[in-house]
């Protein structure tokens, strides 16, 4: 199933994509939740149901008009994970790290497709990174490694923009300010079922500016696989349906190409993942308020 949230006049509404057209589930059904987090948390009977009503659903809207949010807009956590992929390590100058390296972002950097990244009026170096972005289905806490598949609930395109001057160049390195500006964690277009990704671990990553590919990879590269980071992170805090984790940019980051590339005013960023789709999204200028 392909999950997707669309703005609408009576708010966010969770949608199964059928048939070319985006099918509100909670009004062909009302005992189900229309929210897609609310979803993702169903058991797998509560799963069945869901598809069932998006397939039978009668009220739907036209992706051609219609403004998605990110396929998750109201997450519990966004944790964030740094240098895993073991060539941006490299490129970066670090070394590849023994245990995953944590930063975490705010819902309030969520946006959807096509929805604008704003560069901060108080930054010169922003930044772009593709990611694969693991949605949890199951939450939980100590989840066994052997177990940690069962706990994912999809998987969606997400770019990690980074305000490289804030993350690096601040006292005590900003990593958390560097990363969280708002529309900083551009996400979608949708959020795809793990039960329609044979392996996660197999999917060609891409990043274009403006057409041209400067990022270029596969998800076999990561350091930390998939169930290792779940097993990882639930060591530390209890995971909940509908958190995000962003896992890690392959190599191609302007920060490490010479001269370096920033993110300008009236560029065009489109991230691509084998299956998961196309996210893109324009780049604008901050307006300060007055």
């Amino acid at each position: 199933m392909r999950w997707v949230t669309v703005a609408t006049e009576q708010g966010p509404r969770a949608c199964g994509v059928w048939q070319g057209r985006y099918v509100d589930v909670n009004a062909a059904d009302s005992r189900l939740p229309s929210t897609v987090r609310g979803l993702l948390a169903l058991d797998a009977d509560g799963q069945r149901e869901a598809k069932a009503a998006v397939e039978q659903g009668k009220t739907s809207y036209d992706p051609a008009t219609s403004r998605l949010l990110a396929p998750v807009p109201d997450p519990q956590k966004i944790i964030c994970i740094g240098l895993n992929y073991r060539d941006h390590a490299e490129e970066s100058g670090m070394p590849v790290p023994p245990e995953p390296v944590l930063f975490s972002k705010y819902p309030s950097a969520l946006i959807g497709h096509l929805a604008p990244i704003v560069l901060p009026s108080v930054s010169n170096e922003v930044d772009y990174e593709a990611e694969l972005v693991v949605v949890v289905g199951r939450g939980g806490r100590f989840i066994p490694v052997e177990h940690a598949m069962k706990h994912v609930g999809g998987y969606a395109v997400g770019h990690d923009v980074s305000a490289r001057d804030w993350q690096l160049n601040k006292p005590g390195k900003q990593w958390m300010a560097g990363k969280t500006f708002d529309t900083f964690a551009p996400i979608g277009p949708e959020l795809v079922t793990a039960d329609e990704v044979a392996d996660p671990h197999k999917l060609g990553i891409r990043l274009r500016l403006n057409g041209e590919t400067m990022q270029n990879s596969n998800t076999n590269q990561l350091i930390f696989p998939i169930d290792q980071l779940i097993a990882y992170l639930s060591g530390i805090v209890t995971l909940e349906p509908g958190d995000l984790i962003f896992t890690g940019t392959p190599p191609g980051v302007g920060m490490a190409r010479k001269p370096q590339v920033w993110l300008k005013p009236g560029d065009v960023v489109e991230v691509e993942i084998d299956g998961l789709g196309v996210l893109r999204n324009p780049v604008v200028a901050e307006k300060k308020a007055g």
